[in-house]
């Protein structure tokens, strides 16, 4: 049973940084591609940033490019997300997730986990 568990959200003040882990368990994920979505109260999920898991090729929403970068630790299988320069706007809740190629749409994803609050306050 494949199991991914996030964690490292928080509170924050605007301009800050989080770090977000997310640690993958369950089967290999050599061939994975492993993604980090958001979901803001009252919207939809939307996709943030994607690595693949050799970790040669990262993807990200033009709304975080520039602020946060994904990266992966294979002998960890953990993968993070660096959020620098947060903003009020990117409060949401943020999901850790798994797809088999590389793809900025949700239900091309098939692992999820169970979330991490962030918040961010101006």
């Amino acid at each position: 049973q494949v199991q991914l568990v996030e964690s490292g959200g928080g509170l924050v003040q605007a301009g800050g940084s989080l770090r977000l882990s997310c640690a993958a368990s369950g089967r290999t994920f050599s061939n994975y591609v492993l993604g980090w979505f958001r979901q803001a109260p009252g919207k939809g999920r939307e996709f943030v940033a994607g690595i693949d898991w050799s970790g040669a090729g990262t993807f990200y929403a033009d709304s975080v490019k520039g602020r946060f970068t994904i990266s992966s630790d294979n002998a960890k299988n953990t993968v993070y997300l660096q959020m620098n320069t947060l903003k009020p706007e990117d409060t949401a809740v943020y999901y850790c997730t798994g797809a088999t190629f590389p793809s900025k749409r949700e239900k091309d994803y098939r692992y999820w986990g169970q979330g991490t609050q962030v918040t961010v306050s101006s």
